[in-house]
């Protein structure tokens, strides 16, 4: 297939974008060293939820108690210069409580009227925690608020502010008295980011920094303004050809073929990755090469992000799960297909 040579406008239109990238580098790279200044031994974390946050989506972070999680959503509110709030989802929270509500006042001569005072989900990063605690109802709400940037109160509509992220957390024990989000559900979330142990370097260096007299600060790196431009770049990248075709490839070997046929890795799935995870590669590949320093995503970065993007957004079959088959390990086969 023969490739059209770039117009002159075309090329100045790559200079400015391959200039505003290289801005954009040094002032990623600088945020990610004020993090972790704060958040040790989360590497890929901290570069997940920054991915998450330069291509304009949310996050679902699982991990057990104790990983930092509140710390590090804390730390992205104040490095990005983000107005962050945080709810406790507990079983008794209801909507009104995350939305808002409309209270009825009256004025000095008497007259009523109703005035709409916002809930904490009006912030431009909000942390969610224990997602999975609060009922359906309240996680609907929230969860439509994140597909809608908007809330409706009393007939109302309500804007949310701009840039606005969800970063929730979902403890993986303790699941009695739960309310694990549908699968339908989580594909709202743009990426499922995994919080691990830290190995014993940076636990030692944590039991050093943190327990002492004083104690590391994040430092404002940027603002919300500067961010959305960020945002609005990532969706300008180029991205090559064969980068495409990897994340359609990965994203299509990722589903059940419709006919019951296939090979050994489509049998074991009951359902894949609808469009949206392709969308979601797209933006996080681009977002991806940014943090990393980079102008453009390579097939690379698509393989690094499969899990993450993939993992919430498919479910395997009752057989292959009793054989012990994982989410992880079939997409980790997935992968060699295009690696």
């Amino acid at each position: 297939m023969s490739v059209m040579s770039p117009s002159p406008s075309g090329s100045a239109d790559e200079a400015a974008i391959a200039e505003k990238a290289e801005k954009a580098v040094a002032r990623v790279t600088e945020a990610k060293a004020d993090i972790a200044q704060v958040i040790f031994g989360q590497e890929a974390v901290v570069e997940q939820s920054l991915v998450t946050i330069l291509a304009g989506g949310h996050g679902l972070l699982v991990g057990v108690p104790g990983l930092a999680k509140t710390k590090l959503v804390e730390t992205l509110g104040t490095v990005l210069g983000l107005n962050a709030r945080r709810i406790q989802f507990t079983p008794d929270l209801m909507p009104s409580d995350i939305l808002g509500a409309e209270v009825m006042e009256q004025s000095a001569d008497g007259s009523r009227a109703f005035r709409f005072i916002p809930g904490p989900i009006f912030s431009q990063l909000l942390m969610a925690d224990e997602i999975n605690r609060a009922s359906p109802r309240t996680q609907s709400a929230l969860l439509q608020a994140m597909q809608e940037y908007h809330v409706t109160v009393a007939g109302q509509p309500h804007d949310l502010p701009r840039p606005f992220h969800v970063l929730a957390t979902q403890n993986p024990l303790e699941q009695e008295g739960t309310y694990p989000l549908p699968e339908a559900q989580l594909d709202r979330f743009l990426m499922q980011i995994d919080v691990h142990y830290p190995d014993l370097e940076a636990e030692r260096r944590i039991l050093l920094e943190t327990t002492g007299a004083e104690q590391a600060t994040a430092q404002v790196a940027m603002d919300a303004v500067e961010l959305a431009g960020y945002q609005q770049l990532v969706r300008q990248m180029p991205v090559g050809g064969s980068v495409i075709e990897a994340i359609l490839k990965l994203v299509r070997a990722a589903r059940p073929l419709e006919n019951g046929e296939g090979d050994d890795i489509t049998k074991l799935i009951a359902w894949g990755p609808g469009p949206r995870a392709s969308q979601a590669l797209m933006l996080t590949v681009r977002a991806r090469a940014l943090v990393d320093g980079r102008l453009a995503p390579s097939i690379d970065d698509v393989l690094a992000l499969a899990e993450p993007i993939l993992q919430h957004r498919m479910a395997l079959t009752f057989a292959a799960r009793a054989d012990g088959h994982t989410v992880r390990n079939v997409i980790a086969r997935v992968k060699e297909k295009i690696a």
